[in-house]
Formats: structure tokens, C-alpha cells, sequence
């Protein structure tokens, strides 16, 4: 028989049996958390269905909310457009032609305050996918929540708020790494004191594998970026039971179903013994890895983009059989433009008929004493490891990026998947097998075009509007704070209550510390 092989490599053998599963784990709930970070998983409440969404302008992401509320689901995830995540306003001229096209537009408090209008912050969570300026758009929530009479206190939800991952992965960076480590730790220290149910970090898998690692690289990669965040806030003066229970994990899910599994108890595991082994944690909570998902866009195709219904549903059962505490399911059109309303409600009908009518939420780990997803969970962790071991030995996970140690591992596997994929090794039904000569004719969704002009007019008002004098004080304080070693988000904070916008908070910022750029290695 042919060798088989997962995307990490491990080999599968033809029938696994019992002295391959290893040791027995302890409960749901019990340290390493294995098999889920709470005793009875879903039976008490299934995970939160949270469907990423974005797009033109804030009216109109607010009506797609509003929809996607409507249909079940049960937080909420934001998109921001590439200049929002840049730290630009949109009638920067290095946003033109990039207003509202990958997600929402957002420049200021009026327009955050628009992105969730008659949408009650004290009763949903909210997960926002910003990393450089990740306390911005945190503190324009808060404010928002402030107009509707909502306590910081009573809100929750998550910043991704990584932005090791974007030098290694992703690149919506702003300023180079010292300096966004300190914004990041300035985060984790204002919400322990004023949003203290907020989740402050998101630490990402999800963009790492997308840019083509594999399974156990991903969590590798993640784990290290976590590594060296908790140092950082610890280096700052942070207790680590005090802010270790807010940080939140992020991954992909793939098609290869039991490596898939496995890979999420591997990572629960790990991620325990590294915060009570490495740092001392003493709380359970501070042990425990807690993560969303979000199905693979990468594996979404646009040949046969009804196939896609079928990938997203086995990654999305790998994920709640893996423990996952919330999930977003991609829509079958997203291979070939944002997802229609169809395909968005189908996406997450997906996740309601998995919850609701397969059964796998009714008992915690259903496929525990598998001998293939226990000896494979082991083979993960194992790879792992030994990837965190040399990331160490380079100094940590920000020496091993700034190096373009960790860019170019995952280059290496993109190319090499790729290189299966042509040879026809890896098969990608309606690609390179069962391919059809006539393309299926799906509807695609179109966004507004005229948000960049909406948005320039709407800037124009706001700063002819405001009181102009009070926006520039607020602003030289920020510039302050960040000459010096004061915290930040304060100062900050009042610059956008004054109605400074998101490009005018990040300019200041650019101006102190800096934008990064990248070496270039051939």
C-alpha cells in the first residue's frame, strides 16, 4: 500500500489499534484539558456561531448584521477593509480603489456608532479582526456602547490584536514590533481595568495556515506568538492570573478531518503546560486555551463552488468534535467574491444542523479513545514541540520572525503543497480531479462602488463639524503618551471622543514610533 501522510507529515497507517492511542486523558474540564476546557461542552450551551461579515460602508454592514442576527446566529464578527486595518482614512490617497471592498469602512465614532446601530452591545459579543490598530477600533466600541448607555464592564467580546502573526503572515502591520508590543500590553492593561470581560488578544493560527503551513506548524507558530505576548505583558509588569485568563486563540480548520481534530487537543494541551510549567499560572483559567474558528478559505474553490458546502461542513464538524468555543463557516461563493445573502444564511444553517441535529454536542469529545485521533494527537504535539524548541533556541517567536525564520518554514510547505497538488498527489476534487469543461454559473455578490465617495464626503462634514481645536490638543496628548511611557489608550481614547478620526490616532503614532519595513530575502 502507497504511504499516506497528513499535511504535517505524520504518516497513517492502514489500521491503528490500541497500544498506538497512548495514555488515557483526563476529563473535559481537567488539567491538560485535552478533551475540552469544560466538563459538559456543548450540552450546557453550544458553541457561540459567529459568522465574519464586512463590507462598503456601515450602513450597509449593519443590515448584514442585522440579517445574520435574525437568522440565528449568536455574536457577531467584524471585517474591516485593508485601509481601516492600515490605521488609514478612506480618502487617504493610499486607500483609493480599497475603500470597502474586503470589509467595512470604518474612519471615526460617528461611523462605528452607524456599524451598530440598533444593535444592543450589553447582550452580544463581538470579535473585530483588527491587529495594528486593534486598541482604535476597541476604544470606538467602547464608546459606542458609552453613547447607548452600556458599561465597559458589562461588554465582551475579542480583538484579534496579534500582530506578531502579520510579519510573519499576513503583513497589515503599521509600526515595527517593540512599539506595537507595547500598544498590545498597553491593551491588556486598560481592559483588565475597564473591560474586563473582553477578550484582548486573539492569538492567530488562522492566516499562518492559510499562507500555507501545515497543522503542526500552525499551532507551533501560534503557541510561540503566545509565548512571547505573555512575556511582554509579563516584562511590563503584568501579573500572569491577571491578564492570561482574556487571552483568546484563533484557528483554521481544514478538510483532512482527523488531523484536524487532533491538531485542536493538541493545542489545548500544549498551551496548559506552557502557562503552568513555563510561567506559573496558578488559575485554571490561565491554563486554558479557548479559540475560534473559522473554516479554510483557502480551500474553497472556484470550480464547482457548490463543493464548497461540502468542505466547510467537515471542517466545521472537525471543529466542534475538536472543542471549539465559537466558529464561523465560510459561504460556497466566497473563492469567488464576498458572499451573497444566500450563501452567508447557508453557511450558517451549516452550523445550526451540526449543533442541532447531528448529535455530536450531546456528549464533551465524542471521539476520545479513537486509537487514530489519540495516537495522531500525540504525532501533532510531538511536531509541535520541536518547532517551539528551535523558535527558543533562536530567541522566541519575534527573533525567529525578524529573522524570516518563520516566513520562510511556512513559504517551504506552501510550496511543497503546491507542488502535490500539480502532480496530482494531493487531489482537489473539481481542480486537478473530476474537473468539468463548463464552469457552474453561481450568483455573485456586488458591493456598493460609490463607498469611497460616501466616506470622503463624510470625512469632509465631520471635520468642518467638530471642534477642530479641542481634536488637536487630544491629539498632542496622545503624542506625548507615546514619546513617553505612559499608557496610551487613555489619551487616545479622548482623541476619538473628540471625533479625531482612525487615520489622524495612527498618524500620530506612525510619527513617534515609526512604520515598519520589512527585509527583503530572495
Amino acid at each position: 500500500m502507497s504511504d499516506i501522510r497528513t499535511d504535517s507529515g505524520i504518516e497513517i497507517k492502514p489500521v491503528y489499534r490500541a497500544d498506538d492511542a497512548g495514555q488515557a486523558q483526563p476529563d473535559p474540564g481537567q488539567y491538560p484539558y485535552t478533551r475540552g476546557v469544560y466538563p459538559t461542552m456543548y450540552r450546557g450551551r453550544l458553541w457561540t456561531m459567529r459568522q465574519y461579515a464586512g463590507f462598503a460602508s456601515a450602513r450597509e454592514s449593519n443590515l448584514r448584521y442585522r440579517y445574520l442576527l435574525e437568522k440565528g446566529q449568536t455574536g457577531l464578527s467584524v471585517a474591516f477593509d485593508l485601509p481601516t486595518q492600515l490605521g488609514l482614512d478612506s480618502d487617504d490617497p493610499r486607500a483609493e480603489g480599497e475603500v470597502g471592498k474586503v470589509g467595512v469602512a470604518i474612519d471615526s465614532l460617528e461611523d462605528m456608532a452607524t456599524l451598530f446601530d440598533s444593535i444592543p452591545l450589553g447582550k452580544v459579543t463581538t470579535s473585530m479582526t483588527i491587529n495594528a490598530p486593534a486598541s482604535v477600533l476597541l476604544l470606538l466600541y467602547e464608546l459606542v456602547a458609552e453613547r447607548q448607555g452600556v458599561p465597559a464592564d458589562q461588554l465582551g467580546g475579542t480583538i484579534q490584536n496579534d500582530i506578531l502573526k502579520e510579519y510573519a503572515a499576513r503583513g497589515t502591520y503599521i509600526f515595527p514590533p517593540r512599539p506595537s508590543m507595547r500598544l498590545i500590553t498597553d491593551t491588556f492593561a486598560y481592559c483588565q481595568a475597564h473591560i474586563p470581560k473582553w477578550n484582548t488578544i486573539s492569538i492567530s493560527g488562522y492566516h499562518i495556515r492559510e499562507a500555507g503551513a501545515t497543522a503542526a506548524q500552525e499551532i507551533a507558530f501560534t503557541l510561540s506568538d503566545g509565548i512571547a505576548y505573555v512575556d511582554a505583558a509579563i516584562k511590563a509588569g503584568l501579573p500572569v492570573d491577571e491578564f492570561a485568563p482574556r487571552l483568546s486563540f484563533f484557528f483554521v480548520s481544514n478538510p483532512n478531518f482527523l488531523e484536524e481534530v487532533a491538531k485542536f487537543r493538541a493545542a489545548r494541551r500544549m498551551w496548559a503546560r506552557i502557562m503552568k510549567e513555563r510561567f506559573g499560572a496558578k488559575k485554571d483559567s490561565s491554563m486554558m486555551l479557548r479559540f475560534h474558528t473559522q473554516t479554510s478559505g483557502a480551500s474553497l474553490t472556484a470550480q464547482q463552488p457548490l463543493n464548497n458546502v461540502v468542505r466547510t461542513t467537515i471542517e466545521a464538524l472537525a471543529a466542534v468534535l475538536g472543542g471549539t468555543q465559537s466558529l464561523h463557516t465560510n459561504g460556497f461563493d466566497e473563492a469567488l467574491g464576498l458572499p451573497t445573502e444566500q450563501a452567508a444564511a447557508l453557511a450558517l444553517r451549516t452550523q445550526q444542523i451540526i449543533g442541532y441535529e447531528s448529535g455530536v454536542a450531546a456528549t464533551a469529545d465524542p471521539l476520545a479513545g479513537s486509537y487514530v485521533v489519540e495516537a495522531l494527537t500525540d504525532a501533532v504535539e510531538a511536531k509541535a514541540w520541536q518547532l517551539i524548541e528551535q523558535i527558543d533556541g533562536m530567541g522566541g517567536a519575534t527573533a525567529a520572525i525578524e529573522q524570516g525564520w518563520v516566513q520562510s518554514q511556512i513559504a517551504d510547505s506552501a510550496y511543497a503543497y503546491q507542488q502535490r497538488v500539480e502532480a496530482g498527489e494531493q487531489v482537489v476534487v473539481g481542480v486537478n480531479r473530476f474537473a468539468d469543461a463548463q464552469a457552474a454559473a453561481v450568483p455573485i455578490f456586488s458591493p456598493n462602488e460609490t463607498v469611497s465617495n460616501e466616506q470622503a464626503a463624510s470625512l469632509a462634514r465631520l471635520r468642518a463639524e467638530r471642534d477642530g481645536a479641542a481634536v488637536a490638543a487630544a491629539l498632542d496628548g496622545l503624542r506625548q503618551a507615546a514619546q513617553g511611557s505612559e499608557n496610551v489608550l487613555y489619551p487616545m481614547r479622548e482623541a476619538l471622543k473628540r471625533l479625531a478620526t482612525v487615520g489622524e490616532v495612527c498618524g500620530v503614532l506612525r510619527q513617534v514610533w515609526g512604520e515598519y519595513r520589512p527585509e527583503v530575502r530572495l
